[in-house]
C-alpha cells in the first residue's frame, strides 16, 4: 500500500527555531524553558533552568510530556526534578534563586518553574509566600505556573486562582492560546529577574487542554528592560531567606513598593496589556486571559467591528497589579467600560477603585451592569455564548448597532421546531466509570451497611456506584486529608468504624501525615490503600517517592497502625518478597472476609491492595515490557441466562450485555478485556477459558485487502472550506482526542490555521469526551470553544453521547452534518443493572436528526464494520473519519489527513486502511461487503452507507470455520480473536 512520507515532524514543536508550530496549552508549557534559555544563550549569560511540582489537571501530563523530551531539557541545561507533593516543589524552586549566593556555585543564575493546579497553589501557599519575600535573582527569575479549573471538570472543586496568586506578592500574566503561553512565559521569567518578584502565569482549562498554531522566532519576544531607578537610585534584589526580625519589614517594604513598581514598569515597556483604539469610542471592553478569545468570538456572533463602531478594547495579559495611569489612559472620553473575566471580581473593583472619584469618570459593568442587577456569572465558566448576551444588553443601550439588535430578536423570538419527531425521553448519562480490569473494581467493595470515605483520584469514581456495593460514602475532601474529617465524626455517631480509600500515590504525597493523624486522635478507621503503582488520574505517573510494599507496611506498623493485611490477586508474586513480622497476605476474593476482620479491631488498621492498575498493565502489554496472557474468557449465549451476575462481581465495562433474539444476554468484549477474569468469580456454566491457538495448518486468517487512495473518487464538499467547525464526541479512552488531534494535525500539514479544545477531566474514564476542532484558511480569532448553532461537523463516535443535548447545543439544522456511529457501546450502569438498556434508535437517532442536516447526515456501525474488517473494533473512530471525509463533511485533503495517521506513528497502515474503508462504504458500500465477504462474514448487503448499522448486526465470523466445540475457537489474524458461530445454532453467537 502507499503511505505518504510526513513532511512534519511532532518534534518541529519543539525544536523550530523561526516559523510556525501547532501545539497544546501543556506542550507550549514544556516548550517555554527551553526558549527562556534560547534567549539567555543568544545573551551570552551563564544561566540554566529548573522545574518542579506536581501533576494535577488542567496540567496533568506536564510532567510525562517533559519527561519524554528530557534529551531536549538536557541539551539545555534543564533540571527536571517532579516534587514528591506542591510545597515540597516549591521549596525546590525557592532554592534556585540562592544559588549564586553558594561559593561553589556554578551558574550565574537559574530560572525557576514551578507547577500545580489550583488546590496545590493552596497546598504550597505557605511555601511561596516564603520563597516570594525572599524574591528572585536578577539573572534567575523564577515563574508560579498555576493551572485553573474553573468549572472543576477534573477537580473537586471549582477554582479562579488570580486572587490567591496576588495576595501571595506575584504579577499575574493569563495566556489565552499557546502562542500567548510562549510570549508570555518569557516575559514572565524576563519580569521577574527585573522585578525581584515571583510571577504567576495563571493557565486555565481550556489553554492547558486546547492547541492552536504558534509563530517562533528569535526576533519574536525582545524584552525591553526599563528604567529601574526609584526615587533616583537604581534598584537590583538580592534575595535573602533570612527571615528574621529586622530583616522582615526590609523584605515586604520592597516587596509591596520597589519589586512593584518595577513590574509595573516592565508591563508598560512591553506592552503586555495592548490596547485597540477606536475613533469616537463611547464603550470600552477589557478582557482577561482565555475570555478575551471569548470575547473576540461573542463579537464575531454578535456582527462588530469594534474599530469600527466605536468600541475601545483593552488585551489585559497582566491582571495584577493593575497600573493606575494605564487605566485612566483607557477611560477618556468613554461611557462605560465592561470587564469581561472569569470567575469572581477581581479586574472590575480594581478598575473601580482607580476611576473612582474622578470626574466624568465612566460606568464600569462585569458582573453587574450599572442598576447593580447580574450582567455575567461569577460562578462556571463564560464562554462566548455568555458575553454575547452580556454585551449585547450593555451595547443596545449605548450604541445602534443593527446586528445587536437582531441578535436579541433572534434570541428572545419563540423557537419553532423544525421538524416533527416523536416525543423523545430523558437518554442514560454516560458516566465515568472504572477501566475494565480496573484494581477499584474490586478494591472498593465493603462489607453491607459500612460507612466510607472516598479518595482523591480514580477512587472518587465510589461516589458513582451504587451503595450495595461500595457502602454509604460520605464523601471526599483535599488529597492528603484522606480519613481526617473522622476525627471529627466518630465522637458523635453510633457506628463507630470507617473504611478510607487511599492511593498510593496519595499516600506518598501527603496521605501518610493523615493516618497519622487518625492514628494521633485514637479513632477507628481501616484505610484501604491501593498500591496500584501508577497516579492512574492524570495520566499513569510513578509516584515520586514510591516505597515498595514492605517498606509501607514498616512504615505504617512504626506510625502505631494496629494491623495491617496485604491483599492480592496472585499470591505467587508474595513468595519471594520478605514483609514484616504480623503482615499477612490474603487472596482478593477474602477482600469482604479480610474487612470484616479489620473493623473489629479498634485504632487504625491498613488494608493494602496490591494489583497493578489496569490501564497501565495494558500499556506495558502493549509494549511488550509484560507478556500478554494467553487465556482468554469467553460466554456461551445459548448457555448465558442474562442474569447479569458477572457484570456485578467484575463492574468490568468488558462485561457488556448484548441483544439476541433469545433476550438479554452477556458478552466479554474481547478488544477492550484486561484479563482480570473478575467475571469468572460467579458460578456460572456458560463461561469458558480458552487458550487460542491458529487454524490448521497454521495459517493467519487473511488480512482485509488493501485499496489505494486512488481506487476512491473525489467528494462534493457540503460544509464552507474556509472556516468551520467540528464538535467531536465520544467515550473516554477509546481514542477520541487521538483522532481530533489526527485531523487537526491534517490541516495544520495542509497550511490551515487550527484552534481545539479537549474537553476531558473525570470523562476521560469511560465517560462523555468532547473534542472541539476549529479550522481556517486565515488566522483565526476566536475561541477554541464552539458556540450554540456554529458546528458544521457533528462527528460522534458514540450515538449516546452523541444525543445529549448538552453536545447538541451547537448544531443547527441549515449548517451542521451528522456523521454518527450507531454502536451500541454499554454504560457502566448497563453492566451492573440488568434493568438498564440501551435506548430505543429513535430516542438517539431521531434526537441528531432533529438539529442537523438529516439530508447528509450518515449513521454507520462503525465499530461492527472494523470487527467485520479487521477483527477489531479499534479502528472505528478512523473508519467514522472517512465516513465524514467521503461525505463531503470534511473539506481537509485525504492526503493530510493520511500524512496526520502517519505522523502519529500508531497501527499506520490499519489506521490508513480503516480512514479508506469509511470513506468507500459512503461512495461503494458492495465493495466493502465484498471486502468482508473475502474473510468469510455473512451479511445482508445494501446500498445505502445509512443502512449499514442494522445490515451489520448480523454478522459473524462463521463461514469457512471447521466446525467443532467451543474450546476449538482460533485467533486467525496475528494472534488475535475474532467472532466465531457454532453452526449448531442459528444466531447464538460467541462475540469477541
Amino acid at each position: 500500500m502507499t503511505v505518504v512520507q510526513s513532511r512534519m515532524n511532532l518534534k518541529d514543536r519543539y525544536t523550530l527555531e523561526d516559523g510556525s508550530i501547532y501545539l497544546s496549552g501543556v506542550q507550549a508549557l514544556v516548550r517555554l524553558p527551553m526558549d527562556v534559555r534560547r534567549l539567555d544563550l543568544r545573551n551570552k549569560l551563564n544561566t540554566a533552568a529548573f522545574i518542579s511540582g506536581y501533576e494535577g489537571s488542567p496540567l496533568a501530563g506536564y510532567d510525562l510530556e517533559l519527561g519524554r523530551n528530557r534529551d531536549l531539557l538536557t541539551k539545555y541545561e534543564i533540571e527536571f526534578v517532579p516534587g514528591l507533593n506542591e510545597e515540597l516543589g516549591a521549596n525546590a524552586v525557592f532554592g534556585t534563586q540562592l544559588v549564586p549566593q553558594m561559593d561553589s556555585a556554578t551558574k550565574a543564575g537559574v530560572v525557576g518553574f514551578w507547577y500545580g493546579k489550583a488546590p496545590g497553589l493552596d497546598r504550597a501557599t505557605d511555601a511561596l509566600r516564603h520563597a516570594s519575600l525572599c524574591g528572585t535573582h536578577p539573572q534567575g527569575g523564577a515563574v508560579a505556573i498555576v493551572g485553573d479549573d474553573a468549572i472543576a471538570k477534573s477537580s473537586t472543586v471549582p477554582s479562579g486562582s488570580e486572587i490567591a496568586i496576588s495576595e501571595l506578592g506575584m504579577p499575574v500574566l493569563a495566556p489565552c492560546d499557546s502562542q500567548d503561553v510562549l510570549d508570555l512565559g518569557i516575559h514572565a521569567a524576563m519580569m521577574s529577574r527585573f522585578s525581584g518578584l515571583w510571577v504567576g502565569l495563571k493557565i486555565a482549562t481550556n489553554v492547558a487542554d486546547g492547541a492552536s498554531s504558534a509563530i517562533v522566532s528569535p526576533d519574536r519576544i525582545n524584552p525591553v528592560f526599563p528604567d529601574n531607578r526609584i526615587d533616583g537610585t537604581p534598584y537590583v534584589h538580592t534575595p535573602s531567606s533570612k527571615f528574621l526580625g529586622p530583616m522582615l519589614s526590609a523584605y515586604e517594604k520592597t516587596m509591596m513598593g520597589e519589586r512593584l513598581e518595577l513590574a509595573r514598569r516592565y508591563a508598560v515597556a512591553n506592552n503586555l496589556n495592548p490596547v485597540t483604539p477606536a475613533k469616537n469610542a463611547k464603550i470600552g471592553i477589557i478582557s482577561t486571559g482565555i475570555a478575551h478569545l471569548d470575547l473576540l468570538e461573542a463579537l464575531g456572533n454578535l456582527g462588530i467591528d469594534p474599530a469600527q463602531q466605536g468600541i475601545r478594547m483593552m488585551k489585559m495579559s497582566m491582571s495584577w497589579p493593575l497600573i493606575d495611569e494605564q487605566i485612566m489612559q483607557f477611560a477618556e472620553g468613554l461611557d462605560e467600560i465592561i470587564v469581561i473575566e472569569e470567575k469572581r471580581p477581581f479586574v472590575e473593583p480594581g478598575i473601580k477603585d482607580i476611576l473612582y472619584g474622578i470626574p466624568g469618570a465612566p460606568a464600569v459593568s462585569g458582573k453587574k451592569d450599572p442598576s447593580r442587577k447580574t450582567l455575567m456569572r461569577a460562578d462556571n465558566d463564560l464562554g462566548a455564548d455568555v458575553i454575547a448576551a452580556a454585551l449585547a444588553a450593555r451595547l443596545s443601550e449605548r450604541l445602534d448597532i443593527t446586528s445587536v439588535t437582531d441578535w436579541l430578536s433572534a434570541r428572545n423570538a419563540p423557537k419553532a421546531p423544525t421538524r416533527k419527531f416523536l416525543p423523545l425521553l430523558p437518554l442514560i448519562d454516560r458516566t465515568p466509570f472504572f477501566c475494565s480490569g480496573c484494581p477499584h473494581n474490586r478494591s472498593t467493595v465493603v462489607p453491607e451497611g459500612s460507612t466510607v470515605g472516598a479518595g482523591i483520584g480514580c477512587h472518587a469514581m465510589a461516589l458513582l456506584l451504587p451503595e450495595d456495593r461500595v457502602g454509604n460514602v460520605i464523601g471526599v475532601c483535599q488529597m492528603g486529608g484522606e480519613g481526617a474529617p473522622w476525627i471529627g465524626i466518630e465522637p458523635f455517631v453510633e457506628k463507630k468504624h470507617l473504611f478510607q480509600n487511599i492511593g498510593d500515590g496519595t499516600y506518598h504525597h501527603s496521605g501518610s501525615l493523615a493516618i497519622r493523624a487518625t492514628i494521633a486522635a485514637g479513632v477507628n478507621i481501616t484505610y484501604k490503600l491501593l498500591y496500584n503503582s501508577a497516579v492512574a488520574m492524570t495520566g499513569g505517573q510513578e509516584a515520586v517517592g514510591g516505597m515498595s510494599v514492605p517498606n509501607i507496611a514498616q512504615e505504617l506498623l512504626a506510625e502505631g497502625v494496629k494491623r495491617i493485611v496485604v491483599t492480592t490477586e496472585d499470591l505467587d508474586r508474595y513468595t519471594q518478597i520478605k514483609l514484616p513480622a504480623g503482615v499477612d497476605v490474603r487472596h482478593r476474593d477474602d477482600l469482604i472476609e479480610v474487612q470484616e476482620d479489620l473493623q473489629k479491631i479498634k485504632g487504625v488498621t491498613v488494608l493494602i491492595h496490591d494489583q497493578e492498575c489496569a490501564t497501565e498493565l495494558r500499556r506495558k502489554r502493549k509494549r511488550k515490557i509484560v507478556a500478554e496472557p494467553t487465556l482468554r474468557a469467553f460466554i456461551n449465549e445459548r448457555v448465558c441466562e442474562g442474569c447479569g451476575d458477572c457484570g456485578v462481581k467484575s463492574n468490568c465495562l468488558s462485561v457488556q450485555p448484548v441483544d439476541t433474539e433469545f433476550g438479554r444476554k452477556t458478552q466479554i468484549h474481547q478488544p477492550s478485556c484486561n484479563k482480570d477474569f473478575s467475571c469468572l468469580d460467579g458460578d456460572c456454566p456458560s463461561f469458558i477459558t480458552i487458550t487460542p491457538a491458529l487454524r490448521k495448518g497454521g495459517a493467519a486468517k487473511p488480512a482485509v485487502p488493501p485499496i489505494e487512495a486512488t481506487d476512491l473518487a473525489d467528494p462534493i464538499v457540503v460544509v464552507p472550506d474556509h472556516e468551520f467547525a467540528i464538535r467531536f464526541t465520544g467515550i473516554g479512552g477509546t481514542g477520541i482526542v487521538t483522532v481530533a488531534q489526527i485531523v487537526a494535525n491534517a490541516a495544520v500539514i495542509a497550511g490551515r490555521h487550527v484552534r481545539t479544545l479537549d474537553q476531558l477531566g473525570l470523562a476521560q474514564k469511560g465517560g462523555a469526551v468532547v473534542s472541539d476542532v476549529k479550522i481556517g484558511t486565515a488566522p483565526l480569532h476566536a475561541a477554541n470553544k464552539i458556540s450554540a448553532g456554529d458546528c458544521d461537523l457533528y462527528l460522534s463516535c458514540d450515538v449516546l453521547v452523541g444525543a445529549a443535548d448538552h453536545n447538541l447545543t451547537v448544531a443547527n439544522a441549515s449548517k451542521t452534518v451528522a456523521i454518527v456511529s450507531t454502536s451500541e457501546v454499554p454504560t457502566g450502569a448497563m453492566v451492573t443493572n440488568t434493568a438498564v438498556g440501551f435506548p430505543e434508535s429513535e430516542q438517539t437517532i431521531e434526537r441528531i436528526n432533529a438539529v442537523t442536516r438529516v439530508d447528509h447526515n450518515q449513521f454507520v456501525d462503525a465499530r461492527m464494520a472494523t470487527r467485520g474488517l479487521f477483527s477489531d473494533d479499534q479502528y472505528a473512530n478512523m473508519f467514522l473519519i472517512g465516513t465524514a471525509y467521503q461525505s463531503g463533511a470534511l473539506p481537509v485533503p485525504a492526503e493530510s489527513i493520511e500524512e496526520a495517521i502517519f505522523l502519529n506513528g500508531v497501527a499506520v497502515e490499519d489506521n490508513i486502511q480503516a480512514f479508506r474503508r469509511g470513506r468507500q462504504i459512503v461512495s461503494e458500500p458492495g465493495a466493502v461487503y465484498s471486502a468482508i465477504d473475502g474473510l468469510g462474514v455473512e451479511h445482508t448487503p445494501t446500498d445505502k452507507a445509512t443502512d449499514l448499522a442494522p445490515s451489520m448486526v448480523g454478522i459473524s465470523l462463521a463461514r469457512g470455520f471447521d466446525p467443532g466445540p467451543l474450546a476449538e475457537l482460533v485467533a486467525l489474524r496475528a494472534g488475535e480473536l475474532v467472532d466465531y458461530q457454532d453452526r449448531k445454532y442459528a444466531k447464538s453467537y460467541v462475540s469477541f
